[in-house]
């Protein structure tokens, strides 16, 4: 199963994956189900946080996750992918980050270790916003594909 959080850019690039390969998916997202291009649309199986708080969703993702990957273009996070990764360690949860500095083969096959090495049955998918990171989704989309294809 993919989780995340449904903001644009790496969030609904899982997701979007996810569903058109039928894969389970799901998560939590802001009350109101907020992002940054406005309302979060009914296709995404998302359950509403209390708070209208970016931070409650990521946390609540992290928290109800085997494990977490953050997805970005560049090797540095800033923003809510940092704040996802502190997330990470102070609820001792696994987490990943992958970044462009590899192929998706080879970022494929960490991602596969991870999920192997954690036994990660919901993995939490995070990363920038698409105002960020425009080619966040066919990085993600690669990797995820390469992840699948070669999966033994």
């Amino acid at each position: 199963m993919i989780v995340s959080g449904g903001q644009t850019g790496a969030d609904r690039s899982a997701l979007d994956w996810a569903i058109a390969r039928h894969i389970l998916h799901g998560g939590w997202c802001p009350a109101g189900r907020l992002a940054e291009d406005g309302k979060i649309g009914s296709a995404y199986n998302l359950k509403e946080t209390p708070k209208a708080e970016y931070l409650q969703r990521t946390e609540w993702n992290v928290r109800d996750s085997d494990g977490t990957v953050v997805f970005s273009i560049g090797a540095d996070l800033s923003g809510g992918s940092l704040a996802t990764m502190k997330l990470v360690s102070q609820l001792g949860k696994p987490g990943i980050h992958l970044f462009r500095s590899l192929t998706p083969t080879e970022n494929a096959a960490q991602l596969c270790r991870f999920i192997r090495k954690h036994e990660v049955k919901i993995l939490n998918v995070a990363g920038p916003r698409a105002s960020g990171e425009p080619q966040i989704g066919p990085f993600i989309h690669s990797i995820f594909d390469e992840l699948f294809e070669n999966w033994e």
